[in-house]
């Protein structure tokens, strides 16, 4: 099932007829004898899509040490989390038990993305009508860490957990959400912050579950020219950092739109919740996987570029730093201002 993630195959037939067609170069992979796309249904089928899930999170307990000192955009010294979902669409008739619509199934990929390398820390795949905000009961925050949300995360019992754990979070604001203010704090305009408060809910409901002050920042997007308001529990970081934190949550969106247009996540090997979860944590191990040979091997190319590489040279018995050179002097070839134009427009 990697190897489908590694060339892009749609199919059980395609992985069989590609792996049939290279008898001679699949033992040093691992594979010892035929395979048949029975087979691999079965396998899809009986063995538990946990085997992957633990596999995937040891891989994730390698790559995050390699990416601890990568930039993130924003000047922080704690660790910054993204969490947010995606939702993969299915076919009603073929995926009966993943509920989302009336007509309409669909599977969601919740996933908490340390944004130290984007690497995935945490991920959690549910049928598409369990909401986002259910998925802050399954975690555990990191003292002192920043965790950056969107709006539909909003509950006032769930975030303030977080305050209770030493965790600070960076959440964007609703508009039927009631405040009153109770301090205000000099902002430097030029900065795009417009306000910086310290508030408190008026609703004896929610004030009943979160009784501490917020802090309310209003920025103001000089592009956009859209108005942003962000609710945190921190009060020390400047007003602005505040809102380039939120901004970095934009690297989950990106991970998201990575995974499904370069691994195989869209399309399904399988019909069952095992054959769905074990194929996007295989998805997930791959990606991985390729960001920790990328980082150990001092790799300046893009975890596109690796991956379009292992597509075409996964039976050759090459060191993978020698594919990767052979490309970059392939490349260089291509860039000669030298080369002949074939036709002269």
């Amino acid at each position: 099932m990697a190897f489908a993630q590694f060339t892009y195959r749609e199919s059980l037939r395609d992985i069989e007829a590609c792996l049939r067609s290279s008898p001679d170069k699949l033992y040093h992979m691992g594979i010892r004898g035929r395979v048949s796309r029975s087979t691999l249904a079965d396998a899809n089928e009986t063995h538990d899509w946990r085997i992957f899930a633990d596999f995937a999170q040891r891989l994730i307990a390698i790559a995050r040490p390699l990416y601890v000192h990568d930039p993130i955009g924003v000047d922080l010294d704690q660790s910054l989390y993204a969490l947010d979902s995606t939702t993969i669409d299915l076919c009603l008739s073929l995926f009966p038990w993943a509920k989302f619509r009336k007509h309409k199934a669909a599977v969601k990929m919740h996933t908490l993305l340390d944004l130290h390398g984007n690497i995935p820390t945490f991920i959690r795949i549910t049928n598409g009508k369990v909401h986002d905000v259910n998925i802050l009961d399954e975690i555990m925050p990191e003292a002192g860490a920043f965790y950056v949300m969107d709006r539909g995360y909003i509950d006032f019992e769930r975030l303030f957990v977080f305050t209770l754990c030493s965790a600070f979070f960076v959440v964007r604001s609703k508009e039927n959400v009631l405040l009153q203010r109770r301090y205000s704090h000099p902002v430097d305009k030029t900065t795009g912050v417009r306000s910086d408060h310290t508030v408190i809910l008026t609703s004896f409901e929610s004030a009943s579950v979160y009784p501490d002050a917020f802090r309310r920042v209003t920025y103001l997007d000089a592009e956009t020219k859209k108005r942003f308001k962000f609710l945190t529990n921190n009060f020390t970081l400047p007003a602005h950092v505040i809102a380039q934190i939120y901004k970095c949550r934009w690297g989950v969106e990106l991970f998201f739109k990575w995974i499904k247009q370069n691994l195989r996540i869209k399309k399904f090997y399988g019909s069952s919740e095992n054959a769905v979860k074990t194929q996007i944590w295989i998805a997930v191990s791959v990606y991985v996987l390729a960001a920790i040979a990328r980082k150990r091997l001092g790799l300046e190319s893009s975890l596109y570029q690796i991956l379009q590489i292992f597509s075409v040279t996964i039976f050759e018995k090459v060191p993978i730093l020698q594919l990767i050179e052979a490309f970059d002097s392939q490349s260089e070839l291509l860039d000669n201002p030298n080369q002949l134009i074939l036709f002269d427009l």
